[in-house]
């Protein structure tokens, strides 16, 4: 395995994330939460929960 090691010199991991993967993150998560609310398409839910106000009750 010293061939093996002598390998890892060479390809030393970044552990700081950089922009562009913070970027990459974040756009992945909007195309999964848009891909997700295309699939579910809870329409009739976000109506009701944020734009219908409840009847008053008596």
């Amino acid at each position: 395995m010293a061939g093996g090691a002598g390998l890892f010199k060479f390809i030393k991991p970044n552990n700081r994330p950089q922009p562009v993967d913070i970027q990459s993150a974040v756009g992945w998560g909007v195309v999964a939460l848009t891909g997700a609310v295309w699939v579910v398409q809870p329409f009739d839910w976000v109506k009701k929960t944020f734009f219908e106000k409840p009847e008053p009750e008596n």
